[in-house]
């Protein structure tokens, strides 16, 4: 079983980057409600950024790997963010940002590894919602890849089932 689980939601501001940010008190108390629901004994795993560890940290032992960090972008902190990333994980290019096969090649190396490792058990990955979507988009196929991220929610978990190529909301 592959679960992925996207971080809970952040403090934020325009005075530290969005890599450095932390989970806000209700992203605290959220993040300890997801993970009462994920399978005890899980391989957790979690992107270098400190709003993912935080969000499976409540479960137990976290894996950091920066293969499941957001993408990489310079981007700025207004009111337009939302309609710049929903274009970027629906196919538009933006200057300075990551290139989404980069991103999907990253991702995939990184869950192929832990699935590996993990010998069967479940694993779950705390990430982010551009990178999830786009590791989706290519591996199972969404159909609407800015529909899916626009939906997401902080945090959110979806059961990924690999073989049928199927993504369900936990």
């Amino acid at each position: 079983m592959l679960i992925l689980v996207r971080h809970g939601m952040p403090v934020h501001g325009p005075d530290v980057a969005a890599r450095d940010w932390v989970l806000a008190p209700e992203g605290e108390v959220a993040a300890r409600a997801l993970c009462r629901r994920l399978p005890v004994g899980a391989r957790l795993v979690a992107s270098s950024e400190p709003k993912a560890i935080g969000t499976v940290a409540p479960a137990g032992r976290v894996i950091e790997d920066r293969r499941f960090d957001e993408i990489s972008r310079v981007e700025a902190y207004d009111d337009d963010f939302r309609t710049q990333r929903r274009a970027y994980v629906g196919g538009v290019d933006h200057t300075d940002w990551e290139a989404r096969e980069d991103v999907v090649r990253r991702f995939a190396a990184g869950v192929a590894e832990h699935v590996a490792a993990a010998d069967g058990r479940p694993v779950v990955i705390a990430s982010h919602g551009m990178a999830m979507t786009l590791w989706l988009t290519a591996t199972i196929g969404l159909d609407d890849p800015g529909a899916f991220w626009a939906a997401l929610r902080f945090p959110d978990a979806h059961v990924v089932d690999l073989a049928a190529k199927t993504v369900v909301q936990l």
